[in-house]
């Protein structure tokens, strides 16, 4: 399709200091900078993973990519340390708004290239009507669809109900999908519709427009450029939360380690986008997690139903879930009414949003009309999600791994004496940064349990996938963990190994099969965050107890639910004492923007 070759991007009142800007010119990202008083623009996304450029930073002469670091030069475009060079885009100024030229980010037209046709794949066999869908149990559908493409080859087709799905464990085709997003691919109708009646219209299912206009806020929210000011809030829950556990050591307790985890990072998630400090750590019950434990399984279920019986027939379980909902969403509007009314009080906060509810509420669409209430309900119920579940599970997952890997405990306990000395949690970020076997043992953990096992998303316009012709509208799953455990990829593949990720020698170690975060302009904007908080928590554990697990490895199992959580998972903590009696104990920070 040709591009129109100008296309406003902005009005110059909207942008604020130098950038860089993440914007849409005739649905094309670019990215927009101010250099030496001069506007600049350039193709929008990394030519590393796709990342959006716009949504990096600026150091002196170069602009950074958020991901991976990648630096390129704010005159020229061009890489530093590498061959790639970004497309350079002409800017106008004119009558106070900013027009771009996009024409030479115009892609070249190219016949959809495919020898084959999705129903030419191998697959499992389907029933009449059903399809697959009596072979995937919600809870354990992942496990399935990974065997699958042991079986039936690294793409392979299958049934949902009547509808054809393509499912691919290729990491180039799973980066090729992910990458060609919101374009060309876009996340699952089926599940966008069923959050969608439940109320979430967040950036986590929006797509297009409404998602770039989201996305700005959450990624400003979690840059890693205010990792510095948010860190104090990770130190002070996690502080609590070793409180909790010497106490449950104590008296010899087992600990449900997920639980408590959970916990933890909603109480860092809670601080960071409500400036509320909830204390869910070491509380016997939680109105929050109890509600979305309820919300959660049952929206996963509905994903993998073959007909949506909940709209017609309401079962015990539905109607819990409505009841969740409901008092997730009272709750929820109740924030919504005490920020309003501080931002009133206090109008120099909306100058300047503390946190990421005022940031949302005080922000206005292209039009200058405020965000609705469901869409920043939306957001905060995602945002709400996505800290306690992911971060919360990969740590739980590393805790089961390091169980029956003891060398690997030590060493962790070996850093943190050596990196934080005399503190029970690391100071600042600074030191938290230097916890490089904490790193490694996050992404070892990651390669083998990713908390989001599979991604499924549809095509929204004719594509081929490798050599095979998928239509517009089919379903595709993507399955991440398969590259990651192959041979091909990396030495010793099945084995829990850190020492790869600060070693990476003596076999394979391709890096572009390990996607735990995504990749593309969707990549998750909270991976920074993420990384800080793992480290920060494992630190904290290893440093002052010894962690055995209460039962056996094989007690522990993969349990999907949105998201891949280790049931049966608990342990039993001994305190280490203080290593250091003479020091006295760190008073926890203040936290900015909790009250």
């Amino acid at each position: 399709m040709k591009l129109e070759p100008l296309a406003r991007v902005a009005d110059v009142s909207e942008l604020k200091a130098a950038g860089p800007f993440a914007l849409s010119a005739n649905s094309v990202d670019v990215v927009l900078l101010r250099s030496g008083g001069n506007w600049r623009a350039f193709e929008g996304r990394c030519p590393h993973q796709g990342a959006l450029l716009g949504e990096g930073e600026l150091d002196g002469g170069a602009l950074i990519c958020r991901n991976h670091r990648w630096r390129f030069s704010v005159d020229s475009g061009r890489r530093e340390g590498g061959p790639e060079c970004l497309a350079a885009c002409a800017v106008t100024e004119r009558d106070g708004a900013l027009f771009v030229d996009v024409a030479a980010l115009e892609p070249p037209s190219a016949p959809i290239a495919g020898t084959r046709r999705a129903g030419d794949l191998a697959g499992p066999r389907p029933l009449p009507i059903i399809g697959n869908l009596h072979q995937l149990d919600a809870m354990r559908g992942h496990l399935t669809l990974e065997e699958w493409s042991v079986r039936y080859g690294g793409t392979y087709q299958l049934r949902m109900g009547a509808r054809r799905a393509v499912a691919t464990s290729d990491p180039a085709l799973i980066a090729l999908a992910l990458r060609a997003r919101p374009e060309t691919f876009r996340r699952s109708a089926t599940i966008d519709s069923i959050l969608s009646e439940a109320g979430v219209r967040g950036v986590f299912n929006a797509e297009g427009d409404a998602w770039r206009r989201q996305r700005k806020l959450a990624v400003a929210a979690l840059a890693q450029r205010h990792l510095r000011q948010l860190y104090p809030s990770i130190r002070m829950v996690a502080e609590r939360l070793l409180a909790h556990w010497r106490g449950a050591a104590a008296v010899g307790e087992p600990v449900d380690i997920t639980e408590d985890i959970k916990r933890f990072t909603i109480d860092v998630t809670m601080l960071i986008v409500f400036g509320r400090d909830a204390n869910t750590v070491g509380r016997a019950d939680d109105a929050i997690q109890r509600e979305l434990e309820v919300i959660l399984p049952v929206l996963n279920r509905r994903t993998f139903a073959l007909c949506p019986t909940w709209r017609y027939v309401q079962t015990p379980s539905d109607r819990r879930f409505t009841r969740a909902l409901v008092k997730l969403r009272a709750w929820l509007d109740g924030l919504l009414a005490d920020t309003r009314a501080r931002l009133r009080a206090e109008p120099r906060r909306a100058q300047k949003p503390s946190n990421f509810i005022e940031a949302m509420i005080t922000a206005v669409d292209e039009n200058g009309e405020p965000f609705s209430d469901d869409v920043i309900w939306s957001n905060l119920v995602t945002l709400l999600v996505a800290g306690e579940d992911t971060t919360g599970f990969t740590i739980a997952w590393a805790v089961h791994e390091l169980c029956d890997s003891p060398g690997w405990a030590a060493e962790l306990r070996n850093e943190a004496d050596a990196v934080i000395g005399p503190m029970d949690v690391a100071g600042d970020v600074d030191v938290a940064n230097r916890l490089a076997s904490a790193e490694a043992v996050a992404c070892e953990t990651m390669r083998l349990r990713p908390v989001v096992p599979t991604t499924a998303l549809e095509t929204n316009a004719d594509v081929a996938l490798g050599d095979v012709l998928v239509p517009k509208g089919t379903l595709v799953f993507v399955l991440p963990r398969p590259a990651a455990v192959s041979a091909e990829n990396f030495a010793d593949p099945l084995a829990f190994r850190p020492d790869r990720w600060l070693n990476p020698s003596g076999g394979p170690h391709n890096v572009s099969a390990f996607l735990p975060f995504g990749s593309g302009p969707r990549m998750c904007p909270g991976r920074s965050l993420a990384l800080l908080e793992i480290k920060n928590l494992l630190s904290m554990l290893y440093k002052n107890f010894t962690v055995q697990r209460v039962g056996r490895s094989s007690d522990v199992t993969e349990r999907f639910g949105f998201t891949m959580s280790p049931a049966g998972l608990k342990v039993r903590l001994t305190s280490r004492g203080s290593q250091h009696p003479h020091m006295p104990r760190p008073s926890s920070p203040a936290v900015k923007g909790s009250e």
